[in-house]
């Protein structure tokens, strides 16, 4: 079944948001924008020629940054939502999907293919293909604009940046130095970091090709990132998390882009008790390439169809349906 036609749900992550039809979030630049004060992206204090660089002048413009205990480090408690992004604008001449890709920001093979995916993105209001749809994690940067809820741990030694899509875990290693002990690339790579008072600064290297999400550009294997992320407070009681990012990729982009993207506090999960659960997308996974390399559906009675809520490879033994609470089954007569 054509996706165009048939969106439906692939898994607990992949719902509404997932691979169905873009055009309104598109439209609004980012999920969540629109809260707080407009985002400003602060741009690198000067050129850098790597990520490297950059990172070792901020680190020494911070005198090697400062030494949190346990007492001092800042505290990003509960749950937090995306609130928005600047990253459109980087790529789009409007920044939504009223634009055209901006020539000359990508590299020319990076910006041909970006133009065919935004062609379907405009022509079709999605595009064919989306790498969720295989089961693949966000990866980096799409983790920094990922809709469902996120949560931050400080701690002197490290910080833990948690989103529950995947779920997906970064890990943030206080004063130390990038090491690449396996000797290749992962979803998160390897992202160290200092604080610099309230601001916690990282570098990210070491990361798979992925994109900045289905209908922005994608990025490869040389894609690295310096982020400064810092709790802002403004009038009316309004707490945003915003996150200042340089992305370096030698291979997708002309120069460095830099852009902005921010969390806010998750008050409507908050007061519904909400509880982070691990889930996972290939036993609810249905989507499948066709001959043309386009993201299709196996649709419930199809052959191929994962049933999420049906029973185990066990299905002799008692209790072995995955939902016994409502025993919701596409399957009929299962228990």
């Amino acid at each position: 079944m054509k996706l165009a036609k048939h969106p439906i749900w692939i898994g607990v992550g992949l719902l509404a948001l997932g691979l169905g039809s873009t055009g309104a979030v598109a439209q609004q630049g980012a999920f969540g924008g629109g809260y707080g004060p407009p985002l400003k992206v602060l741009a690198a204090p000067q050129t850098f020629a790597t990520s490297d660089e950059h990172y070792a002048y901020l680190l020494k413009r911070a005198n090697g940054g400062t030494k949190h205990t346990l007492a001092s480090v800042p505290r990003w408690d509960g749950l937090w939502v995306a609130a928005g992004n600047t990253h459109m604008a980087a790529f789009i001449d409007t920044g939504n999907l009223g634009g055209k890709v901006i020539e000359g920001v990508l590299t020319p093979a990076y910006e041909a293919a970006y133009k065919e995916r935004w062609r379907q993105q405009t022509e079709q209001g999605q595009v064919d293909y989306d790498r969720l749809g295989e089961c693949q994690p966000p990866g980096m940067p799409r983790f920094l604009l990922e809709p469902y809820s996120h949560e931050f741990i400080n701690l002197p030694d490290q910080s833990y940046l948690i989103n529950d899509f995947g779920p997906s875990i970064r890990r943030v290693l206080i004063g130390k130095q990038h090491n690449n002990l396996y000797g290749t690339h992962s979803w998160y790579g390897d992202t160290i970091g200092f604080w610099n008072g309230a601001q916690l600064v990282m570098s990210t290297k070491y990361l798979y090709p992925a994109d900045f999400t289905r209908w922005s550009p994608m990025t490869s294997n040389q894609f690295e990132s310096i982020e400064t992320w810092e709790l802002k407070k403004y009038p009316g009681g309004i707490e945003r998390l915003e996150v200042q990012a340089t992305f370096y990729d030698t291979h997708a982009f002309v120069k460095p882009i830099h852009v902005v993207y921010a969390f806010r506090h998750a008050t409507d999960l908050k007061k519904a008790d909400y509880r982070v659960a691990h889930w996972e997308c290939e036993q609810t996974n249905n989507t499948f390439l066709d001959d043309q390399g386009k993201s299709n559906f196996h649709l419930p009675g199809e052959a191929g169809f994962n049933d999420g809520r049906g029973q185990t490879h066990f299905p002799q033994l008692p209790g072995q349906s995955r939902d016994p609470i409502y025993n919701t089954t596409l399957t009929p007569g299962a228990k």
